[in-house]
């Protein structure tokens, strides 16, 4: 009876020392993610089920593409146009809340659907305009007078067929300046670089891929005839990301990302006449942008 005793007394304490064990592990080990780079630190907490929000500049570079314009009395090809971003010079304008948006900015709100998992709604406001004066491949026709308004046309009527001619901006005036908007979905995975030993300072490797609609607010002038015209969906995007996100503590953060994006707009507003003209062209991209964020 005395060795039954002992035994019950053992399996009892035994039981108690593994329950504290377990209860002592799950408060002192927090769940992280997974990372290929397998830091020698971790992070205290799991991001799981916070949201995130960050606000910041972009600059853009854009590949040659073919721009097609279409109306009554004509329909012609510029090929291989080159176009450049238009951001503002640094200036108070960046700090002006009035002003806020007037460069070219990024706006992001996500939610970490697990610790390293998170999907998102953005806006990035780039901004796309056509070098002018500039020498291009031309082919289609272009009539003596086009569109709903009669605009004479001049010198340059006529049909193409790979010639070049020099456009300028007696002819031409193309922007997305207010600007070539992408509206979009993203889907990002983090990936921890190094966590401090405090594990409220880490450095993050982020990757995404994306898609979305693609809400310009066009700046043409054809043969003299357009305007700015109202925001408009004109096509759609996809996107692939790669960044850097580096906690200064665990809930702001700074953040560099560098994104290639593919473009089809398929009606782009040109001379205000919606229903009769529009342009459409094939753009890619890339863009670098610094953020600043808050998680919660």
């Amino acid at each position: 009876m005395k060795k039954i005793s002992i035994l019950f007394l053992a399996l009892l304490f035994g039981k108690r020392m593994q329950a504290q064990d377990v209860k002592t592990s799950s408060t002192d080990v927090a769940p992280t993610s997974k990372s290929l780079f397998n830091p020698e630190h971790r992070r205290k907490d799991s991001r799981k089920g916070d949201f995130y929000f960050h606000w910041g500049y972009n600059n853009s570079w854009y590949g040659k593409s073919d721009i097609r314009f279409q109306g009554p009395n004509y329909d012609f090809t510029l090929q291989d146009v080159v176009a450049h971003d238009r951001q503002s010079k640094l200036s108070w304008q960046y700090l002006n809340p009035g002003l806020i948006t007037v460069p070219q900015y990024n706006i992001r709100l996500g939610y970490f659907i697990k610790d390293n998992y998170s999907i998102s709604i953005g806006w990035d406001h780039m901004k796309y305009v056509m070098d002018i004066p500039q020498s291009v491949v031309i082919s289609g026709h272009i009539g003596t007078n086009i569109s709903t308004t009669n605009t004479p046309t001049g010198a340059l009527a006529g049909d193409y067929n790979g010639q070049m001619i020099n456009v300028k901006e007696s002819m031409l005036t193309y922007e997305h300046t207010d600007g070539f908007n992408y509206a979009n979905v993203e889907v990002e995975r983090y990936d921890d670089i190094w966590v401090a030993p405090s594990g409220n300072t880490s450095l993050t490797l982020e990757t995404g891929l994306g898609a979305g609609l693609m809400v310009p607010r066009s700046d043409v002038r054809l043969f003299g005839q357009g305007r700015n015209n109202h925001f408009s969906i004109s096509g759609y995007g996809v996107s692939a990301k790669i960044g850097l996100k580096f906690y200064v503590w665990k809930n702001i953060y700074l953040q560099n990302t560098t994104k290639v994006g593919a473009t089809n707009l398929t009606n782009v507003h040109t001379t205000g006449w919606d229903e009769y003209d529009k342009a459409s062209q094939k753009i890619n991209y890339l863009e670098n942008m610094w953020v600043i964020g808050v998680q919660f």
